[in-house]
């Protein structure tokens, strides 16, 4: 028949589902612990499991010695074989019971602590390595409480914390409501929940597909990728192993079906469902859905930075809400985006055009096709404008280059198309320079004649203040003539 102490262990062992020997070696601990304590000694005691009579039993431990220089845990050679007989030798580690009856109510205590701590620490770990390996996992419960804004999760064997800031803005749940989360973290420290989980991980979104796309279940399709600005929106990226799946198609189904029921699930979430590629050009093209790119080109490989070029009727579409849609794209494709519009990039190549045919000179780099060592090899022999290669031969680049003629001429045609245009440019402005002159020319002969007719003018007006007189004079040989009549 089993003792107390035997089927004690038994019961918190199944309650709390953790390995007898651990719930003994926290016994012995704590009995050990609280021994030191109450008797108050020097001696090296030990507390020990005996499982014949299934009794905890405490013990000094001494090291048998030829001199004692500790009597609290040594003992001579001659003392041992008294106690023990002829078989002891030096060096051996001798026990020797202390009795356990003595041991008050504080030391129980003490005991009773240790316990429970011990048992907690095993629980924990048995937790953290049981949930350690699902980070990412998806997995069902129900709502137990709410506290401070966090909710609890139960999860059948564990209580889990799903915080606040791990939960949709768009979604409510009341106590009771059955629940999908996925294991966020797992903590193996003493304070605090073990377990955290979350509704806006984007694990969550991939887990989703694969319950509800059979063929993300059997590898067939592959989700290599998944953003979310949660209960807003989601760009998922996914790639096909069997060239005859639409990896699009399979996870969009028949009519929607598939998505509609993932989208259900995170409450009218948005979902762009977007090809994988390899090439980060052509990856962003197909994470910018759903706007039409018409260029996209690496600016900063080491930094990893594209500039995307669309259509001006495209760059809202492209930018998204509060440009939430780049946003998504560049998480998506893990480059930083840069969008452009083709009006805006026609402005700049044209600002940047006039600037190079306005300059005195114009730079080999402004030939567009022409190679960075090529410009190496043409400065070397001399010539390090455009105006010095559109006066070279065929042959002469030909040599100079180590290239066929056809490729020199192509060369030398664009140098001279761009000597043309910075003449045509220099005639236009030579143009414009003289139109202005000319009205500055006109501008300046209608003031002076301006202002010779005020000089006239003011000429003039003393003679007719002098006539003004003699007018007056005539007036009385009038008067007298009337009157004679």
């Amino acid at each position: 028949m089993a003792s107390l102490l035997a089927e004690t262990i038994d019961l918190l062992c199944r309650e709390k589902n953790i390995d007898s020997q651990i719930v003994i070696n926290a016994m012995m601990d704590a009995v050990t612990t609280a021994a030191r304590k109450h008797f108050k000694t020097k001696e090296d005691l030990h507390a020990v499991y005996n499982e014949e009579s299934e009794e905890l039993e405490l013990y000094a431990r001494k090291e048998v010695t030829e001199e004692v220089t500790n009597p609290d845990t040594q003992i001579s050679f001659e003392e041992a074989r008294e106690f023990f007989g002829d078989e002891v030798e030096v060096g051996d580690i001798l026990q020797f019971p202390r009795p356990m009856e003595e041991m008050g109510r504080i030391a129980a205590q003490t005991a009773k602590q240790i316990i429970f701590q011990k048992v907690r620490e095993a629980e924990r770990n048995n937790v953290y390595n049981e949930y350690i390996e699902r980070v990412g996992e998806m997995i069902n419960g129900f709502v137990k409480r709410f506290e401070r804004g966090n909710m609890i999760v139960d999860l059948g064997k564990i209580e889990s914390l799903l915080p606040r800031s791990q939960q949709s803005p768009v979604e409510s749940f009341n106590q009771g409501d059955r629940i999908r989360v996925v294991i966020n973290s797992v903590n193996k420290e003493a304070k605090g929940p073990q377990v955290e989980v979350s509704r806006t991980s984007p694990e969550l979104l991939k887990r989703l597909f694969e319950t509800e796309v059979p063929e993300i279940y059997d590898g067939t399709v592959i989700v290599k990728a998944a953003v979310r600005e949660p209960g807003d929106r989601a760009k998922v990226a996914v790639v096909s192993n069997d060239p005859d799946v639409d990896p699009v198609g399979a996870c969009v189904g028949m009519k929607g079906s598939r998505v509609q029921a993932v989208i259900r699930e995170l409450r009218g979430e948005k979902i762009d469902i977007i090809p994988w590629s390899e090439d980060p050009v052509v990856f962003a093209a197909n994470a910018l859905s759903p706007a039409k790119v018409s260029k996209v080109q690496i600016t900063d490989f080491q930094r990893q930075q594209l500039e995307v070029v669309v259509e001006d009727s495209q760059l809202s579409l492209a930018i998204g809400k509060r440009g939430q849609n780049v946003r998504l794209a560049a998480r998506l494709v893990g480059w930083h985006i840069d969008i452009r519009s083709e009006g805006e990039m026609k402005r700049q190549v044209a600002s940047q055009m006039e600037a190079l045919l306005s300059a005195p000179s114009v730079p080999l780099v402004a030939v567009g096709d022409i190679n960075p060592a090529y410009t190496k090899q043409l400065s070397d022999a001399g010539i390090d404008t455009v105006e010095l290669l559109a006066q070279q031969t065929v042959d002469d680049v030909s040599h100079t280059l180590d290239v066929s003629l056809d490729e020199a001429q192509a060369l030398l045609e664009q140098a001279r198309q761009i000597m043309q245009m910075k003449l045509d440019h220099a005639a236009r402005t030579q143009v414009g320079q003289e139109a202005a002159t000319s009205n500055e020319d006109l501008e300046t002969a209608e003031t002076e004649a301006a202002a010779a007719s005020e000089t006239e003018a003011s000429a003039e007006a003393p003679t007719a203040a002098a006539s003004q007189p003699d007018e007056v004079s005539d007036s009385p040989e009038t008067t007298e003539a009337e009157d004679e009549a």
